[in-house]
């Protein structure tokens, strides 16, 4: 795990990268903003009130010397804030209400991402998933031909690295949003210098079972295909006939995986999440994320059961994200 995190922390290295926390007045969001600032490899920006944010950091002992901290009720640059967020929203939303929404440290923290004040947002200590991911989507928005966002675990054990996708946010993907999930997972896997060997997994392999399920996993493969040249993916597959040698030479002879798939896209989110625990619990893996990809920019979303360590990772690999 520590090699993992030591080749993101090469990729951000004296880059200056400023992260931001909404959550300012978690204990846990302190005690990981305090590292990051020590460390220097990420500049943490905390959302909330100067004075009550820097007395629960001196109640837990941590140091915010290498810390910024904004207020939105203070900042100097609201107007111009309001007025692109009333343009953004595309007449959706009033300046008053705009000004109404940009009280909340989510909403506030992806616009100074927006505003190119900040380079990535991490949040979901305290707030649920749909607080963190709709502020994203109205404003940062998705990378052109990306419908949806999606949530990727990297799987981590020893020297071994894997991708597994969607485990996070889309309950019952199409054909289209299995082929966007499966592009995007490319990119996050060479984030994590793994590259790309990408199997559309199923319960059947090579239309040995024939149903809508299976159907629509062999569609999303023809658009990856026909929008992606350049990836090496395949599929339908039993997960057995993707990772194992032996049993893709039986069930997939012609296949250019070999059974050596390391970034695998699930059919399901169900299947998704349900897959990286089994991994996560009975197969020893560190399983760190969700990652969110398809963004313009990198928001990430914590789990509210995480610890200041999580909180730290992931800012590392918001960060990450965010180098071009």
């Amino acid at each position: 795990m520590s090699d993992l995190f030591d080749t993101l922390k090469g990729k951000i290295e004296g880059k200056g990268k400023r992260i931001v926390f909404p959550e300012a007045g978690d204990e846990r969001i302190l005690t990981a903003a305090g590292r990051l600032g020590s460390e220097g490899y990420v500049r943490p920006v905390l959302v909330g009130n100067e004075g009550e944010v820097k007395q629960k950091a001196e109640t837990n002992g941590v140091d915010l010397s290498s810390v910024d901290i904004v207020d939105p009720e203070t900042y100097g640059n609201m107007d111009d804030m309001v007025r692109l967020f009333v343009d953004r929203r595309k007449g959706k939303t009033s300046e008053e209400e705009a000004r109404d929404i940009l009280k909340d440290g989510n909403y506030f923290g992806t616009m100074l991402v927006y505003m190119n004040e900040a380079d990535g947002l991490v949040s979901g200590a305290v707030h649920s998933t749909g607080d963190t991911v709709r502020p994203a989507l109205q404003i940062i928005k998705t990378k052109e031909g990306i419908n949806k966002t999606s949530g990727v675990f990297v799987m981590v054990r020893d020297e071994e690295k894997y991708i597994f996708a969607d485990c996070a946010i889309n309950i019952s993907p199409d054909s289209q949003d299995l082929a966007e999930i499966a592009m995007a997972s490319a990119d996050t896997a060479a984030l994590f210098d793994i590259d790309p060997r990408i199997a559309m997994l199923s319960f059947s392999t090579k239309g040995s079972a024939v149903s809508p399920e299976t159907e629509k996993v062999g569609e999303a493969l023809e658009i990856v295909k026909e929008q992606r040249s350049d990836l090496l993916i395949d599929g339908e597959f039993q997960f057995d006939a993707a990772f194992v040698p032996s049993v893709a030479e039986k069930k997939a002879p012609d296949s250019p995986l070999e059974g050596k798939a390391n970034t695998f896209i699930f059919p399901s989110l169900e299947a998704g999440n349900i897959g990286y625990k089994i991994a996560q619990r009975l197969g020893g893996f560190d399983a760190v994320g969700p990652v969110l990809q398809g963004l313009n920019q990198p928001v990430n979303d914590l789990s509210r059961g995480c610890n200041a360590d999580d909180v730290y990772k992931l800012a590392i690999i918001t960060a990450a994200q965010s180098v071009e």
